[in-house]
């Protein structure tokens, strides 16, 4: 039997044990949690488990305490609920890199197209749209992030009983999108561009790359505790980037936990940062706040990002070659890996992959000089069988 308690009914399981107020079970197993919100708005949600009914429960509760979502739902537009999602529930809960690529697609591929809808008039028709609408400019990749970020943003609404459902339904798909092909430098290419860069002030961060791999932001948050010249070791442990909405600089973990990983120092490498090392005992001007770091500016401040590929494009145009992103440096890097005949295996915990497929698929490619070269070993080979 049912009791009320306030505006919260106190109810029972089904062998009659009282499960406290806005729970109760039904006659088909599954438990009921509700309650009203601070306007008087009933929301009702039915889970298998208990601990899920009980811990939505007091998650909705707490959220309709801060926000006062409830109030404002029906008439809530889905611009409303992202910010409030993305400020009260991502921000505090996920890693600020995630809460950047979601602030991103919303903001390029979802905004303009169903911004200002109503958030309980969204459609499947309506997601799958904003999707197809980058087939032609987006890679696969940055339209399964857009994917994600609507069925996340959605999911979030649905289980806060702002929305019945969830629009992102298995009949919204991944559109095929139109291949790209990665950009690596050729041997060539990289020998013009590393000319150019010689005598500018990231050449050694153009050289760390092409000899080790890292991320950009792993480059710059390397510290000088992390170089073991002895061993011939670079142990990567953190990522830094400088966050322009708030005008600081942001240390954080590397991407994954495989990302935590020691890569081996080849001599070339080892003899610039060890240059690097002298100018920095000499008494070159670091400010305090970074002298644990190797990659620093005349400034005495790490390098932001932006300002490495504005460099890049100067020295492109220099190099009479096609312009690219410090990514490109690690694509070439691992490209120039597999030529030299390294195992897979062996370049995938370099890189910091969690699964050999990442490795193979998104990083190894086949230049038109390997292919040249494979070519003419086939062609060899069919002379002697003449």
């Amino acid at each position: 039997m049912l009791q009320w308690k306030g505006a919260e009914r106190m109810g029972k399981n089904l062998k009659g044990k009282e499960l406290g107020p806005g729970l109760s079970q039904r006659k088909d197993g599954r438990y009921s949690a509700r309650f009203v919100t601070s306007c008087g708005k009933r929301i009702e949600k039915y889970f298998p488990m208990y601990q899920d009914a009980r811990k939505w429960l007091a998650e909705a509760r707490l959220q309709d305490q801060q926000g006062d979502v409830g109030c404002v739902s029906l008439g809530m537009t889905v611009d409303a609920w992202f910010e409030y999602w993305i400020v009260n529930i991502k921000e505090k809960t996920v890693r600020p890199n995630t809460v950047r690529n979601y602030r991103e697609r919303y903001k390029q591929n979802i905004k303009r197209l169903i911004g200002k809808t109503l958030i309980n008039d969204v459609k499947p028709m309506h997601c799958q749209m904003v999707l197809n609408r980058m087939t032609d400019d987006y890679a696969g990749s940055t339209i399964r992030q857009t994917l994600l970020t609507l069925y996340n943003m959605f999911q979030s609404a649905f289980e806060n009983g702002i929305i019945s459902s969830n629009p992102v339904t298995k009949t919204v798909k991944m559109p095929k999108p139109i291949e790209s092909k990665t950009r690596v430098l050729t041997i060539e290419e990289q020998n013009r561009f590393m000319e150019q860069a010689k005598n500018t002030a990231n050449y050694p961060q153009y050289l760390f790359i092409l000899n080790t791999g890292v991320r950009t932001g792993e480059m710059v948050g390397l510290k000088w505790e992390d170089i073991d010249f002895e061993r011939g070791i670079i142990s990567i442990r953190r990522t830094m980037e400088y966050r322009y909405s708030v005008g600081e600089w942001h240390i954080g973990p590397p991407k994954t936990k495989k990302s935590n990983r020691e890569i081996p120092i080849t001599e070339e490498c080892a003899a610039m940062l060890k240059e690097l090392k002298a100018k920095l005992d000499l008494g070159r001007y670091v400010q305090d706040e970074f002298k644990e770091f190797v990659f620093i500016n005349r400034k005495g401040t790490p390098t932001k990002n932006s300002t490495y590929d504005a460099n890049i494009v100067k020295l492109t145009n220099l190099a009479n070659i096609e312009n690219f992103s410090m990514h490109t440096l690690r694509h070439t890097f691992a490209t120039r890996c597999i030529e030299a005949g390294m195992k897979p295996k062996t370049l995938q915990q370099i890189l910091g992959h969690s699964s050999i497929n990442i490795t193979m698929n998104l990083y190894v490619h086949v230049t038109d000089d390997e292919k040249i070269r494979e070519i003419k070993k086939f062609e060899e080979y069919t002379r002697k069988m003449a």
